[in-house]
């Protein structure tokens, strides 16, 4: 489909909008309104066009990430990937502000790095490879 140009926005389902908004400013998004809508939904968006649709309707009970954290493999999204300009500065950043690095990987060239949301949804800041 040539119509496709680009991703529009992450639909995350958070159990809390302070919490949530509080971390993600944190990584430079800045909120734009919310909640609004039927579900209802808050809107973050990070300078880079990057935005965040907090659906705000989780468990509160919750505290596991079924796609990532129990042994059985569920189909669906496991992680958003942000590119970054360097993978080692922006790690020194997130480390700064206080937040757990779950994982570094070099492979082929790319350097990348994981973390978790408040919600437990899994962050990877992505350095491609020099080409």
């Amino acid at each position: 489909m040539n119509e496709i140009t680009r991703i529009n926005h992450l639909g995350l389902r958070v159990k809390n909008l302070d919490t949530s908004r509080a971390f993600y400013e944190k990584l430079g998004f800045v909120f734009i309104k919310g909640p609004v809508g039927p579900e209802p939904v808050a809107i973050m968006e990070h300078p880079s066009g990057v935005n965040i649709n907090f659906i705000l309707n989780a468990d509160p009970g919750c505290s596991s990430n079924i796609l990532m954290d129990v042994d059985v493999k569920h189909t669906g999204y496991t992680h958003v990937a942000l590119e970054v300009t360097s993978a080692e500065s922006a790690l020194r950043s997130v480390k700064a502000l206080g937040i757990e690095i779950t994982g570094e990987v070099e492979f082929e060239g790319a350097k990348f790095f994981f973390i978790r949301d408040p919600d437990r949804n899994v962050i990877e800041f992505h350095q491609p490879a020099a080409s």
